[in-house]
């Protein structure tokens, strides 16, 4: 792997995140398949993305300097 992203765009990340909570979910009976697990990580890797972007045009329009 020669690519860097941040840790919020990892899918991996998010998916242990999602498994994480589902057996924390599954101590409190409620209980998470498989399709639910892929949708949960799939919602939030694109939610992190979203949120990404728009810190990143907030920062560019709240930035001192001109770029180059």
């Amino acid at each position: 792997m020669t690519e860097e992203k941040p840790w919020y765009q990892s899918r991996s990340i998010w998916g242990g995140i999602v498994a994480l909570g589902a057996a924390i979910a599954g101590l409190f009976g409620i209980p998470l398949d498989a399709a639910t697990h892929e949708a949960l990580t799939v919602a939030l890797t694109s939610a992190a993305a979203a949120i990404g972007a728009v810190v990143a045009i907030i920062g560019r329009l709240a930035a001192q300097k001109t770029l180059r």
